[in-house]
């Protein structure tokens, strides 16, 4: 499964005006991942070109991509696959297939009969369309997605990563899938009955692409794990073509030219129907492009488009050079906030990225990358914290994943990077007291400077669990959370007390303190009147998947995986979910907060999707649904497991209920049910064939009513 990184540059415009009582997204140039091209002759000659962005919906450019529009009201899903037919957009998500009539203005669920709403690749035979998914095979609709059949007669392989079609030269037509375990099957009958041809090398078969070879026949191009194939008998046989020893991602055609995109970056050109490969884009060597494309350039021409994790970039010259193309696609993977004096009188908010970077939001609402003096492999961002030095003024301190520890104190215009702490830690978290700073090393424990990194001493005298998550200074207290439990120093780590009875669950991604009340987040929230020597589970029944705590005054907000925020005006004992604006399945990272130049308070989000903003008046007094009243999903079993669960759930009342399978980013795996079920209790089996080992997570959704619980798969 793809995972999914993302930047960007914020312009925040009138944004008390346009905020009022819902969150609104922060609009800006995006460097994250692009997950698949489409496009439409427009009806001026030219061509609508439609680009999907993993959380960030289709935007769409009418000026040969130099600028883009969103492109996605109505869609609420992650898009994989995208198919133009006619003036009809198709976009496959996790939730399903969704249609467009209108080039992206507005789009329709048309999901009746797809039992399986992971839709991975999409294909197009006259009227027949075909919806490739990650466990459910193929299905069929001939009424432009109204309604589905499932046609997997022969298909031993139900996790389909590709799709293609192409006429067969007697009038007939070839469909071939592409599977996870290095199969490609034929139907020569739209799907009615499937054959297995032999098997590729490699990974998988990432991507299918077909064209005539000019001899009434077919030439197939798969693109592996390890270069792309090249069959001319319909897959019976194949033939390595070229690109060897690369992950191959995306494949696209146009006559006798190929482009293909590699997980190393690489973007090779062949003008010769595969016989040899030029590589015309190298990518660094870092930047996978998940998506590739040929586009009319309006004189006669063709365009070549790459789809990357840093945004889209586009050659007019058959890939001599290459031109990123961002302005107006919109996406910003932010795993941390942090609110800081600017030095002027104002408040900036610091962005800390997945893959590039530091980001500031100055008072005037405009967001710049800040990464002078950041070694390029270290973009990636999993802490923050800040010490003020005066009322006007403040260094800001940002933890990255390979045991560095970077500084700033001119507002992130230069960083310099600290002694390393350990060169196989991840910093996951970073805390001051006075002008000690702590650093928290997943695995390596506690670590303390007093002199802003350029010395570190470690401090883990007590510590039975080095796995570091999470730190909190209250006073003289310094707390630390791991991954198992919570523990206490009141020297600045010269020795630690582990403080977890009553917490029975003991991942503490965050930790917060209000008044006598300490709180610690995993599954659900817990507090402690007693700096942590006994634990109350907050609110029994809220048991979400909690990554980040916030306190501002009285309020208590917790950042979800896949749920959004809720909100918490008693000390967590009730909450309500707060997510009026957010698309379903965004998870709330962090948090910050600042006044506006009219003396409102903006509260921020930063999400795998971007960062959110919104008045905090406008979320005090909201009825929004959603709080306790969860649905009862109970742990699956076994657990830990190696390929196939049993998920055991309970549903109080009729209702139209979804049971969805999510990795440790928050990335869609599976979706296990998604239809309208009477009151009763049900089993369902989860088989991970084809995912990794790791933790992923079950989540119970019913409306705003969830329930999600943890798993452990061990291959």
């Amino acid at each position: 499964m793809k995972k999914l990184l993302f930047t960007g540059i914020v312009i925040l415009s009138m944004l008390v005006t346009n905020l009022k009582a819902q969150w609104v997204q922060v609009n800006g140039i995006y460097y994250g991942i692009v997950e698949c091209f489409a496009t439409i002759p427009n009806n001026s000659g030219g061509t609508y070109l439609f680009a999907a962005t993993y959380n960030g919906g289709v935007s769409l450019s009418n000026d040969n991509g130099t600028t883009w529009t969103s492109a996605s009201k109505g869609l609420n899903s992650n898009i994989f696959s995208l198919l133009a037919i006619g003036t009809n957009l198709y976009a496959g998500t996790g939730g399903g297939v969704f249609l467009s009539t209108d080039y992206g203005s507005n789009w329709t669920s048309v999901n009746t009969g797809l039992t399986n709403t992971f839709v991975s690749a999409l294909a197009a035979n006259g009227n027949n369309l075909f919806a490739g998914t990650a466990g459910g095979g193929v299905f069929l609709s001939t009424d432009n997605g109204t309604s589905w059949t499932a046609v997997n007669n022969g298909l031993t392989e139900l996790y389909v990563s590709g799709l293609a079609s192409v006429a067969n030269g007697s009038g007939g037509t070839n469909l071939f899938a592409g599977t996870s375990d290095n199969e490609v099957f034929l139907s020569t009958n739209n799907g009615t009955s499937w054959t297995q041809y032999s098997s590729l090398p490699g990974l998988n078969v990432a991507t299918l692409v077909s064209v005539p070879n000019g001899s009434g026949g077919t030439n197939l191009f798969a693109g592996t794990g390890n270069g792309v194939f090249l069959s001319t008998n319909n897959g019976t046989s194949w033939t390595a073509c070229g690109v060897n020893g690369q992950g191959i991602l995306s494949l696209a055609a146009n006559g006798t030219n190929l482009i293909a995109g590699c997980y190393n970056g690489g973007v090779y050109l062949s003008t010769d129907n595969g016989t040899s490969w030029n590589l015309v884009y190298s990518g660094n060597g870092i930047i996978p492009v998940w998506c590739v494309a040929f586009f009319p350039n309006g004189a006669g021409g063709m365009n070549l488009m790459a789809g990357t994790s840093n945004g889209i970039f586009i050659s007019t010259n058959n890939g001599t050079s290459w031109t990123m193309n961002n302005s107006g696609l919109s996406n910003l993977y932010v795993r941390r906030l942090i609110a800081a004096p600017d030095g002027t009188g104002g408040t900036n908010i610091y962005a800390g990225t997945g893959s590039n970077g530091m980001f500031v939001l100055d008072k005037d609402d405009t967001l710049t990358e800040i990464n002078n003096g950041f070694v390029t492999t270290t973009f990636n961002i999993f802490s923050l914290a800040s010490r003020t030095v005066s009322t006007d003024s403040a260094y800001i301190y940002a933890g990255v994943f390979d045991g560095w520890v970077y500084r700033t104190f001119n507002n992130g215009t230069s960083w310099t990077r600290s002694t390393s702490i350990d060169m196989v830690s991840y910093i996951k978290a970073l805390a001051v007291s006075g002008t000690t700073l702590f650093a928290g090393a997943t695995g390596n424990g506690v670590f303390s400077s007093t002199n802003d990194g350029t010395d570190w001493t470690e401090v883990s005298t007590g510590l039975t669990n080095n796995g570091i998550l999470s730190l909190l200074v209250d006073g003289t207290n310094l707390f630390a959370g791991t991954q198992d439990g919570v523990f206490l120093s009141s020297n600045n780590g010269g020795s630690w007390t582990g403080v977890s009875t009553g917490l029975t669950d003991t991942w503490i991604n965050a930790l917060a303190v209000s008044g006598t009340n300490l709180f610690a987040a995993d599954f659900g929230v817990f507090r402690s009147t007693d700096n942590g020597a006994n634990w109350i589970k907050a609110c029994p029944s809220f048991s979400l998947y909690t990554h980040a705590l916030y306190v501002q005054g009285t309020n208590l907000f917790a950042g979800t995986n896949g749920t959004g925020v809720y909100l918490s005006t008693d000390n967590g004992t009730s909450w309500t979910a707060v997510n009026t604006g957010l698309p379903d399945g965004l998870s709330a990272l962090s948090f910050a907060a600042r006044q506006n130049s009219s003396g409102a308070t903006i509260l921020y989000i930063g999400t795998e999707a971007g960062i959110w903003a919104r008045p905090l008046s406008g979320i005090m007094g909201i009825d929004e649904q959603g709080s306790c009243e969860l649905l009862d999903l109970q742990q699956n079993y076994p657990n830990p497991f190696k390929t196939t669960t049993t998920i055991k759930y309970k549903v109080k009342e009729q209702s139209f209920v979804s049971l969805r399978i999510f990795d440790i980013m928050g990335t869609e795996v599976a979706s296990l049910v998604n239809e309208r079920k009477p009151k009763g209790d049900y089993t369902v089996e989860w088989n991970a064939h084809g995912n990794g080992s790791g933790i992923y997570f079950c989540k119970l959704q019913n409306g705003r009513n969830n329930e999600v619980k943890k798993m452990l798969l061990m291959k």
